[in-house]
């Protein structure tokens, strides 16, 4: 009988905690940042970034990124032991500087990846991201931080892969701006 109260107590407690924070946030979306120092020059990590099909190597919960054109990307996911899709363009992409995106369907997300030449031939990487949960499930695992050390493991996955590899598999050097969509790189 004590457990069962203690039980009901917990459920409680916890629903009254998400309430807050979903008050606190508006209900709206969440914001992650992590940062990465890569033991390789700015180059090689901007190159092996760019190959998006590539990122099930080191994000552990992405099944499959399929490269649709230069612009658009069709991920599949596991999200909170859900699989989903959706679709997400590419804003920005300047080499070795930024890789910006935002989802076209599917859950709301975006962000951004910066690399920053640091001496010694070595780059730092940042990845800022957001989403917005769809679901308590999704809520209770942002509130106790699960996005964020996903992507901070994801990082950490991508630069020990390229590290013990010494080189990029590949390389997109092309620009994308808002106003001039894409093209090669002059």
């Amino acid at each position: 009988m004590l457990s069962r109260i203690l039980g009901l107590v917990a459920v409680a407690v916890g629903g009254t905690l998400l309430a807050k924070q979903m008050q606190k946030s508006g209900g709206k979306g969440s914001e992650s940042r992590v940062s990465i120092d890569v033991d390789l020059p700015v180059r090689t990590v901007y190159d092996q970034f760019t190959q998006f099909e590539q990122f099930p190597q080191f994000m552990e919960s992405v099944h499959e990124v399929r490269q649709l054109d230069d612009k658009r990307l069709h991920w599949k996911a596991d999200v909170f032991g859900k699989v989903i899709e959706w679709d997400a363009e590419i804003t920005e992409q300047i080499p070795d500087k930024k890789i910006a995106w935002r989802s076209t369907s599917g859950t709301p997300n975006g962000g951004a990846v910066t690399f920053k030449e640091l001496s010694g031939g070595r780059t730092n990487v940042t990845l800022e991201m957001y989403y917005e949960p769809q679901d308590a499930v999704e809520t209770m695992g942002d509130m106790v931080g699960a996005v964020r050390m996903q992507a901070r493991s994801n990082l950490q996955r991508f630069k020990d892969m390229l590290e013990k590899r010494g080189s990029e598999t590949g390389a997109w050097r092309g620009t994308i701006s808002k106003e001039s969509g894409a093209g090669p790189m002059h």
